[in-house]
């Protein structure tokens, strides 16, 4: 595809990386000649310094003949201002970041008077990662599909696991469970399992199961936090404001310390549920007054990486609290991996992942379309759901006599309102919704798992 990305900052830059290894073509603009230096240096990409409301820079960066658009500044009224020039301009599609809660109301009539095909909101996007996170505190990573009835769930095997040394063609047997491993994170190295797989201390394992078959797996290997119904946020930017706004809706308690006086004011004009406190974040006693030691849930969502770190290890250490960190940089992620800060949130990757399977739906497919689409393993694995057509080159065979690729596992068929955790007789059906996890390709279409 032909693609303008117009605003190279952090979400710029990783979403044009994440694009060029994916073989588009790239056009880059912002105003800064340095980001644009920085992405024409280092990625296949061209470049143009200027701004991208400005007719004659879009037609230089060949807006006619574009295919998607992706206004990515920091400013909102920007971002839809290029997306309506751009679509006025040519045939391409358009995508707009836009932050301001004032814009959430309205962005169905934004989309349709505007003709904006997707209009993101970064910060409530991975606000709703988090959420998802505090409403299942047994996994690391929660990641939902088929409408919300399928879910992958991410967890550590930890020293006194009884999954330690168990082969997985036992696991289910032994535990009477339903669920599917679909992948291992061991150190360096990304694992596709199969029944031959045994399991190890420290392996990062994510199982595909419904939520209440994953309540019971995760009850019987002794991995078992309740539901989170208190939570601390440290700092009070946009994400702790969606994230708020959600916890409260889903009847937890939550409190949030940010240092601004300024916007704390706001916060409790526009969150009066909340229990907002004007104060230093990394102060313990401070953390201590408001309870951190008996708290449920805990987050670090400062604008500093390394305040988040040390605050969510400090968490560690004091309490019990479901912790989660907010980390902005994407280096040392090998590092910070290793650490103990629970689950660990980078708010533009999951915006990137979020635009890369809009790319891939609109792409290439012919047999299916691309629903959802999830980075796992660092990147390295991808899960995605596709909706089955009738002509599809995988359909009405069982899955033992398909053809496919090496590192492919098909983990989930969704059909009439059912979940299916399939084995080697099940068969994929036109209309089913589809979960293919697959590791050291891309694909675009369901078909392209098969060998040939």
């Amino acid at each position: 595809m032909d693609i303008i990305i117009v605003g190279c900052g952090k979400v710029g830059y990783t979403l044009a990386e994440l694009l060029s290894s994916e073989d588009h073509n790239l056009v880059a603009i912002d105003e800064k000649p340095e980001r644009v230096s920085r992405i024409t240096d280092s990625l296949d990409a061209m470049g143009i310094v200027g701004n991208g409301i400005d007719h004659k820079t879009l037609l230089d960066a060949g807006i006619e003949t574009a295919d998607l658009l992706i206004a990515m500044t920091g400013d909102d009224e920007k971002n839809l201002l290029c997306c309506v020039i751009a679509k006025k301009s040519g045939r391409c599609q358009t995508i707009a970041r836009v932050r301001n809660p004032i814009y959430n109301a309205e962005s169905e009539f934004l989309k349709k008077e505007l003709g904006i095909s997707v209009i993101i909101n970064p910060d409530q996007t991975a606000a709703l990662e988090i959420a998802k996170v505090f409403q299942f505190p047994s996994a690391l990573r929660v990641d939902t599909f088929a409408k919300g009835r399928m879910e992958l769930l991410h967890f550590k095997i930890g020293k006194d696991s009884p999954l330690l040394g168990m082969k997985l063609y036992n696991m289910n047997q032994t535990l009477k469970t339903n669920v599917l491993a679909c992948t291992c994170m061991r150190g360096d190295d990304v694992i596709i399992p199969n029944g031959n797989f045994e399991f190890k201390e420290n392996d990062i394992i994510t199982i595909a199961s419904t939520r209440k078959n994953a309540i019971d797996f995760f009850r019987k290997i002794g991995n078992v936090k309740h539901r989170v119904s208190s939570a601390i946020l440290a700092g009070g930017g946009m994400i702790s404001y969606y994230l708020a706004k959600s916890l409260i809706a889903s009847g937890i308690n939550v409190t949030i310390i940010d240092i601004d006086p300024v916007r704390c004011d706001h916060l409790s004009e526009d969150l009066p549920d909340a229990t907002i406190i004007c104060g230093d974040a990394t102060d313990q006693s401070l953390l201590s007054e408001e309870g951190l030691e008996h708290v449920h849930g805990f987050a670090a969502l400062t604008g500093l990486d390394e305040e988040n770190i040390l605050l969510s290890l400090y968490a560690n250490e004091v309490s019990n609290a479901r912790t989660i960190t907010k980390i902005n940089r994407l280096n040392f992620t090998s590092i910070i991996n290793n650490l103990n800060l629970g689950s660990i949130v980078y708010p533009r990757i999951i915006t990137a992942d979020y635009i890369l399977k809009h790319v891939r739906s609109t792409s290439f497919s012919l047999n299916s379309n691309v629903e959802k689409i999830y980075k796992l393993a660092n990147g390295r694995v991808e899960a995605l759901e596709f909706i089955i057509k009738e002509d599809s080159a995988v359909a009405g065979i069982p899955l033992l006599k398909l053809n496919l690729r090496p590192n492919t596992l098909v983990c989930c068929i969704y059909r009439n309102h059912k979940v299916i955790i399939p084995t080697g007789q099940d068969m994929i059906l036109a209309g089913d919704s589809v979960l293919v996890v697959i590791s050291g390709y891309r694909i675009s279409d369901i078909r392209e798992i098969l060998e040939g």
